[in-house]
């Protein structure tokens, strides 16, 4: 497996934790069937992971947020964004190795453009 298909399973996985995350703590246990995500947040996992699937910038980016090109659709914009501010913080408790990961990821993002 190359470089950039790491990359992109590494952020599939943070993203779909995010989103596991998420749904455990806004949709009560009736909603999630087998105490996976309820079908709207597996809907919007699947769609993350197909734009990340698809995705031609992904060599250069290190996340979406970071990205020229918005590929998401308005309405799922707006729930990933939901979920981002939501999870975030909250990933250093429950995955502090993906946590750090993405921090030391931003930090060498930032030290590229300034």
């Amino acid at each position: 497996m190359n470089r950039v298909e790491k990359k992109r399973q590494r952020e599939q996985q943070v993203v779909e934790e995010m989103i596991r995350l998420y749904c455990r703590k806004h949709h009560p246990k009736e909603a999630r069937p087998g105490g996976k995500c309820c079908p709207d947040c597996q809907a919007l996992s699947d769609y993350a992971r197909l734009r990340s699937q698809k995705c031609p910038f992904m060599e250069e980016k290190t996340f979406c947020a970071n990205c020229k090109v918005h590929c998401y659709q308005p309405e799922m914009r707006e729930k990933i964004r939901q979920v981002m501010r939501f999870s975030g913080p909250r990933m250093l408790l429950y995955h502090p190795g993906m946590a750090v990961w993405h921090l030391v990821c931003r930090i060498q993002e930032q030290g590229r453009n300034a």
